[in-house]
């Protein structure tokens, strides 16, 4: 038998808009989560929250702690049982073939050579390294973000300069173009001026899609859409920032997430080298046993003995002699210790070299940055000064071209030297350890 449900035509409109709006409630909310603008600050956090690598490393984290967890819970007492039947074909008189147990023992460990206590500090090393080795990505994560903002900025930055040089280009051709056409200038000048420009524009189309690829590089570090509509705030700016070099070695010994994990990695094989000379000691353990025995499946009694019975003991167990084995594993633990431990000795010489490097590079920037201001101003006077010679009729079309080259270069190494400058400090900060997402001044 069928049976058929009928709704009047208002009611199935009613019901068709709601699973609609339910349908596309979560487009829009997606589609709010997608910013409309990020500076530099709010797009390292993002990409902190939102980067898969980042919930990949807090998984770890979490494992870790469960294994923590775990090594603590070894020093409790475990509880076993066992139960099964036995067959036998000639029992004593009295009692049937069939005979069923039941054992419940409860052992507690009382000393292991202080196998528990190691393993467990392990797993809180472990656990350690996992929280440092996550402080070590986001280092890495906050630079690689500061690094391709800063050249979306730089690239922004000579779009406007691509631009005003085809701006002053083709304003320079229509000049050549109208004395051309009076007879005061030769056609080559024109063809010279047209070259440029088109030279221009070529760059232009280039530093175009030099910002259009560093936005879809961000995008893709964001976990965003490659062509998800961001615009990215910022510019390229001077904040003089000059660390002492001895401030900045004090901080990157003391912060530096690379230097926390190889001392965590000395820290666990030290543990590991206790873990293996435990067997150099005696085992000892308690038990306490609980018995039940009967000649059916309810292990009820078979009529033998009191039912059930209890039985408690303390018992030792240490391996006495085997070749020098637990003797050859311990050296070899203490061995990978050594080797870890003149690791991080190279790895403090290789940060002192590298904060150095960029100590030296930030000072250089800075230099460069007031020497390319003095020399855009003088390239825009040298360009004013020719364009005013050309105009009239004193200076050459090619002294024109050449100031305005010398102009676009004076842009340029403005720009590289502010970007450069940034970078440097950008660097410097992660070479100390530290995070700072908005690049700005401590």
């Amino acid at each position: 038998m069928r049976s058929t449900l009928f709704l009047p035509a208002k009611s199935l409109a009613v019901l068709l808009t709601m699973l609609v709006l339910f349908s596309a409630q979560p487009v829009q909310a997606q589609a709010q989560d997608i910013p409309a603008s990020l500076t530099m600050g709010q797009a390292v956090a993002r990409a902190l929250q939102a980067n898969p690598q980042m919930a990949a490393l807090r998984a770890q984290i979490l494992g870790a702690k469960f294994g923590e967890k775990s090594a603590r819970a070894a020093f409790g007492p475990a509880l076993s049982a066992s139960y099964g039947m036995r067959y036998d074909d000639k029992p004593v008189a009295g009692q049937d073939k069939d005979i069923w147990t039941l054992n419940l023992n409860v052992r507690q460990p009382l000393f292991t050579g202080w196998r528990l206590l190691s393993t467990r500090q392990r797993a809180a090393l472990i656990r350690e390294q996992a929280e440092t080795r996550l402080t070590a990505t986001e280092l890495q994560l906050i630079l690689t973000v500061q690094e391709q903002f800063l050249i979306l900025l730089k690239a922004r930055e000579q779009v406007r300069s691509a631009q005003d040089s085809v701006a002053r280009l083709r304003s320079h051709l229509q000049r050549a173009q109208a004395f051309y056409d009076v007879g005061l200038q030769p056609r080559v000048d024109v063809l010279s001026a047209e070259v440029e420009l088109a030279q221009a524009e070529l760059e232009l189309l280039s530093a175009n899609n030099a910002v259009l690829t560093q936005i879809a590089r961000l995008n893709t570090l964001l976990n965003l859409e490659l062509e998800t509509p961001v615009d990215y705030v910022g510019e390229l700016i001077y904040l003089p920032y000059e660390p002492n070099l001895q401030d900045c070695l004090d901080r990157a010994f003391a912060d530096r997430p690379d230097i926390l994990l190889s001392r965590k990695a000395e820290e666990i094989a030290d543990k590991e080298s206790k873990i293996t000379a435990s067997a150099f000691y005696p085992q000892v353990k308690a038990d306490l046993d609980y018995y039940r025995r009967g000649n059916d499946p309810g292990v009820s009694g078979d009529g033998t003995r009191p039912d059930p019975w209890w039985t408690a003991s303390v018992g030792m167990q240490w391996q006495v002699f085997e070749w020098g084995k637990t003797r050859y594993a311990y050296e070899q633990a203490r061995q990978n210790l050594v080797a870890l431990r003149q690791e991080t000795a190279k790895l403090r010489l290789d940060v002192s070299y590298e904060v150095k490097a960029l100590h030296l590079k930030l000072q250089e920037a800075s230099t460069r940055i007031a020497v390319t201001r003095k020399a855009l101003e003088e390239a825009r006077e040298a360009f004013r000064i020719a364009q005013a010679r050309y105009q009239a009729q004193v200076g050459t079309n090619t002294q024109v071209l050449d100031e305005q080259a010398r102009l676009t270069r004076a842009e340029t190494g403005l720009t590289d030297a502010l970007a450069d400058y940034q970078l440097a400090m950008a660097r410097l900060f992660v070479a100390m350890g530290q995070q700072n997402p908005n690049l700005t001044l401590p």
